[in-house]
């Protein structure tokens, strides 16, 4: 059993992503109407949530050390938001069953951690005496954060719609004020990663897979605003900001979409003319969760502003979150194979003597 111990030890703070890009990835799927995908999906996203707790929690009290050498990491440490928005995502598959008691548990616990990682994480990077330049410290996955905020946001308008006033419009309140406060952490943020670009040298290996949240935080932010709308008619303060919240849907839809050809562009820059190889990693989940948010972004907004014309790019987008998480899903089973025939190959190869 070693090989799981080290694999515990060595868990990347960011594999949660898995169950984001798996949760959303169901969910475009029932926007798309396919149910049974979408509810496969659901029981699936389930396991690994559960599976991804254990792991962590073991890794907490087992290999504490590396655990606070990751929370306290300027690469590493940002991947935890991962847990907030995977929680998050979860909420709102369930929400989708009807089940809403759970919803009201992973709202509360995601809340919970969302405080717990904000103040921890930007205060051990903010105290520690030794700092990385900018160039080794910020990667796309600092924008988890942004996710992990927006999540919040957009669980938080989803799950008002299903209480009573006036706990409804106090929910609608800390979903607005999530929903901003995430829009204002992407404007910091993404500052520092297009300085990083475009100022330093950027080689293949520097461009991973963490910097297509680029793309996905606009995404949720999209996703989270268009929910606002369809609630002003809950809350008089957001009927009030009603042409600021559509205005800034769509700017951070438009945002999103720029991003996109910038990024297929990258991608082919990295493997296809600099040759760097295409091997699992964990990472690439966090390539898939923006494909599959920019989906759903796109319906909802279509939904909520009357943009029909949007909906054939929702539904093209939907079959390339399929694709993507279908290939990754293959790599990350691969991956778990090949690293565990060698580990049952050498057990089986022990001898023990009297």
């Amino acid at each position: 059993m070693n090989w799981l111990a080290e694999g515990v030890r060595g868990l990347s703070p960011a594999y949660f992503t898995l169950v984001m890009a798996t949760g959303i990835v169901s969910i475009a799927a029932d926007r798309a109407e396919f149910r049974i995908t979408a509810a496969v999906l659901l029981w699936l996203n389930a396991g690994q949530y559960l599976l991804l707790l254990i792991l962590t929690l073991w890794r907490l009290l087992r290999y504490r050390r590396a655990l606070v050498d990751d929370l306290t990491d300027h690469q590493a440490g940002p991947g935890f938001f991962s847990a907030v928005a995977a929680t998050s995502v979860m909420g709102n598959q369930f929400i989708l069953t009807g089940a809403y008691d759970l919803t009201l548990a992973l709202w509360i616990f995601g809340l919970f951690i969302w405080v717990t990682l904000t103040y921890t994480i930007f205060t051990a990077l903010t105290i520690k005496e030794t700092k990385p330049t900018i160039d080794q410290g910020i990667t796309g996955a600092w924008l988890l954060a942004v996710v992990a905020t927006q999540s919040i946001a957009l669980l938080s308008a989803l799950l008002a719609r299903h209480f009573e006033q006036p706990i409804r419009l106090h929910i609608n309140f800390v979903a607005l004020s999530m929903w901003l406060w995430g829009g204002m952490m992407y404007i910091w943020m993404i500052s520092l990663i297009f300085y990083r670009y475009t100022f330093f040298k950027f080689s293949p290996a520097d461009f991973s897979s963490s910097y297509w949240i680029n793309m996905g935080a606009m995404a949720i932010s999209t996703l989270a605003g268009s929910v606002l709308i369809e609630n002003t008619v809950d809350a008089p303060f957001l009927e009030t900001l009603s042409p600021f919240l559509k205005g800034f849907t769509v700017f951070f839809w438009a945002t999103g979409t720029w991003w996109i050809p910038m990024l297929i562009i990258l991608v082919l820059w990295r493997h296809l003319y600099r040759k760097f190889p295409l091997r699992y990693d964990p990472l690439y989940w966090g390539a898939v969760f923006p494909l599959g948010m920019y989906a759903v972004c796109t319906f909802e907004m279509a939904r909520a502003m009357n943009l029909d014309f949007l909906l054939p790019i929702a539904h093209v987008f939907v079959y390339v979150a399929l694709l993507a998480w279908a290939a990754t899903f293959v790599g990350l089973i691969h991956s778990l194979v090949s690293g565990l025939m060698p580990a049952l190959h050498s057990a089986s190869g022990r001898r023990d003597f009297p």
